[in-house]
């Protein structure tokens, strides 16, 4: 399990006078907790590490979490990620494996998992709650990459990127846009999703995949969310296309048409708790000397049968959750730390998501009714890699891929 610190005084019992309560009971209790008081109960003592320990082992922790703000800072050290929590408004120093996470790409995060790739291109899977890491097939099977070699130590010196309908460019690193981990309940396991250069376009892996699948249909992607058996990807220009990744042969469909002229804001893609999908436009300004800020949030129903949008001018009751993160629409009522109405939002240029050195961060909740921004933690400096919204999750993956 990785290291997590608390920036204040730890919890505190005296073990002799606790009640001798049945595991049952216990487990019953645990389950209603929030990770971070639940690894605390579960280090009590050993009855509540027991009953924590079997509440975790046999899948029975299924708490929702309030999800919370990831990011690093050079003080705390190159392992070490910080994570705040919206319920308690504190932060956790979390302490990650090897390599360290300061020096990664941080590509996204979905169900309590960081898609991370490192100084050699080489992509994983984090639960920084657990500290488990998962390696995925390496980058040179993904359809545009080829290694070119090193000729003195025959190590991968730089890549080289194909368009297929223009030249090759040769870059140091592969150039990763954003990326998901998405439940697959057909297989009872996970797919992985990037959206990659060049052009953006996608390609994804099944559990057991030894390489990545490219989908040839298009390019352009900026938000997928995979639901009912179906992958709707989202393209800058507000198009959606919807993959079916059951069978053998992927077959996409036209889901909406083109909504904006050209690239326009910060696009997101969402399925709402209620079922509907939404599509979310974030304006910034990008023009500011020492970073961006966001000027305005707008919430669009998808109208699948009239193949076009319908504007939803506020979300009574429900929050949105956008940056790099699996973007998220909550219902308020099991949340009540929550803003309801807002979207709370972070860094999501390309731009901001390289090493950017006294770079003030675009961090903040957008208010519907007052269309307005607020400040919701003091200003952070986390040059890289880019801060995200994470749901903890204590949640192991069944993805048996190949090394």
């Amino acid at each position: 399990m990785a290291t997590m610190q608390l920036d204040d005084e730890e919890f505190e019992t005296a073990v002799g006078t606790l009640p001798e309560l049945p595991e049952d009971v216990l487990m019953s209790i645990f389950a209603t907790l929030e990770i971070p008081d639940l690894l605390r109960a579960g280090s009590v003592c050993s009855s509540w590490r027991s009953a924590y320990t079997c509440l975790r082992n046999l899948g029975k922790y299924k708490q929702s979490q309030t999800p919370c703000l990831l990011y690093t800072s050079q003080s705390a050290g190159e392992n070490v990620a910080c994570l705040f929590s919206l319920a308690e408004n504190r932060t956790y120093k979390i302490t990650l494996p090897e390599p360290p996470i300061r020096s990664r790409l941080l590509m996204g995060s979905s169900n309590g998992w960081l898609i991370t790739a490192d100084e050699r291109s080489d992509v994983h899977l984090v639960n920084p709650i657990t500290g488990e890491q998962i390696a995925l097939p390496s980058v040179i099977t993904i359809e545009h990459v080829k290694p070119i070699f090193d000729d003195g130590s025959g190590t991968i010196d730089k890549y080289e990127l194909s368009h297929h309908t223009a030249p090759n460019i040769l870059r140091k690193y592969v150039n990763f846009n954003k990326a998901f981990v998405f439940p697959d309940p057909s297989t009872g396991s996970y797919i992985v999703v990037l959206i990659h250069r060049p052009n953006f376009q996608l390609s994804f892996i099944r559990a057991g995949d030894d390489k990545w699948t490219w989908l040839p249909h298009g390019a352009g992607y900026c938000d997928c969310v995979y639901m009912d058996g179906l992958l709707y990807a989202l393209k800058s220009s507000g198009e959606i296309h919807a993959f079916d990744l059951t069978s053998s042969t992927v077959t996409m469909r036209v889901v909406i048409g083109s909504t904006r002229l050209g690239i326009c804001d910060i696009m997101y893609i969402i399925q709402a708790p209620w079922g509907d999908l939404l599509q979310v436009w974030r304006t910034v300004d990008d023009t500011e000397k020492w970073g961006v800020r966001t000027l305005r949030v707008k919430v669009y129903k998808v109208d699948v049968e009239a193949k076009g949008l319908v504007e939803i001018n506020s979300l009574p009751n429900h929050v949105l959750f956008l940056g790099r993160n699996n973007s998220l629409c909550l219902s308020a009522d099991g949340y009540p730390k929550l803003k309801s109405n807002h979207a709370y939002f972070t860094d999501d240029l390309d731009q901001v998501t390289t090493p950017v050195n006294n770079y003030t961060r675009d961090i903040g909740v957008w208010d519907f009714k007052n269309r307005r921004k607020k400040v919701i933690v003091s200003r952070i400096w986390s040059s890289w890699p880019c801060p995200t919204w994470i749901t903890p999750s204590l949640m192991k993956l069944n993805l048996a891929f190949s090394k």
